[in-house]
């Protein structure tokens, strides 16, 4: 960190923390050349001389500079500092104006199934853009969505993405990164993940925006990611009051295609999830819950009447993700 009115690369100028992580602490900042607004994620100088981290943090500014999309929060500079601990490397990126689908759910409650879907659509949109890059996120959750003060959807936190078909040696604890609540099967057994790996992440935050709470919750990420392995989620129809049958059987249906243990169940691709969140959105009837309805085949398919959404809340503060970690929320 800089010192006083020293400028961070000889441009900016760091204000007050806005986000705090584990591996890094995010600054609001103003870029003196561009006459911009700004947030410096800076890794945390203990953690930089771990080459393993550093390593992890490079990464991430390698990755996230390639997602050039409008639900992705954007990159704009990278650079290293000479800090008393040694090199310090930072990440300039977009100033987002919102609050965290985490803190929205906590403080709302439940979303009505409606924007529920309309927001995790644009979650997968983002999502289906960096696996056509070859990027997989590997940390999706409540906390690395943000709703901005005009409502778009913005996922940010690629802290621990990897290229598909990288090869890079990390740590068996890398292996496994990923906040418990909502690591894939494959991921809490330390396989390999791919894009089949973030929709079954999106299924766990849908379930948990739906219902108010994660699908799995444990006294420790172990026993969460046992539960992630062993044990079927919860169906939302059990948990909601007020859905019709059409409703809870289009709900469980997507949630279930979307966390199924087996990657060769799920959605192919975080386009076809979020085209299901479409059909929701328009109160259609779901690929996933066709085979459930006992409809005539020649009849329309019938549609899902939701009740209206609630507006979101007015106050939002300003904030950027930090890098996420493995600890329960």
């Amino acid at each position: 960190m800089t010192n006083g009115d020293e400028l961070l690369s000889g441009r900016y100028r760091l204000g007050g923390i806005i986000g705090v992580g584990g591996m890094s602490d995010v600054y609001e900042a103003s870029d003196t050349l561009l006459g911009r607004e700004v947030a410096v994620k800076m890794m945390r100088a203990d953690l930089a001389r771990d080459e393993n981290f550093l390593e992890r943090f490079r990464r991430e500014a390698k990755n996230a500079a390639l997602l050039n999309h409008s639900s992705i929060v954007a990159v704009y500079d990278t650079g290293e500092t000479e800090g008393p601990m040694g090199t310090v490397p930072f990440i300039v990126m977009e100033l987002v104006q919102g609050e965290t689908l985490r803190d929205i759910v906590r403080r709302e409650g439940p979303l009505d199934p409606r924007r529920a879907s309309s927001i995790l659509a644009d979650v997968c949109g983002a999502l289906d853009f960096s696996h056509r890059q070859g990027i997989i996120h590997r940390d999706v959750k409540p906390a690395n969505i943000m709703l901005t003060n005009t409502g778009a959807v913005k996922v940010m936190d690629f802290g621990i993405a990897r290229a598909l078909g990288d090869s890079t040696t990390m740590t068996q604890t890398a292996a496994v990164l990923g906040t418990a609540q909502y690591l894939s099967p494959e991921q809490a057994r330390g396989k390999t993940a791919d894009a089949r790996s973030d929709i079954y992440s999106v299924g766990c935050v849908f379930f948990e925006t739906l219902t108010g709470k994660p699908p799995f919750t444990g006294e420790t990420p172990l026993s969460v990611a046992y539960q992630h392995v062993q044990d079927d989620p919860p169906l939302p129809s059990s948990l909601l009051e007020g859905l019709s049958d059409e409703e809870g059987t289009a709900l469980d249906a997507v949630l279930l295609t979307a966390m199924a243990k087996d990657p060769s169940e799920r959605y192919d691709t975080a386009a076809d999830l979020a085209e299901e969140l479409h059909r929701i959105q328009r109160g259609e009837v779901p690929l996933a819950a066709v085979h459930h309805l006992d409809d005539d085949d020649d009849e329309p398919a019938p549609t899902t009447e939701f009740a209206p959404q609630r507006r979101a809340g007015a106050g939002a503060a300003a904030g950027a993700a930090a890098a996420g970690g493995g600890e329960l929320s």
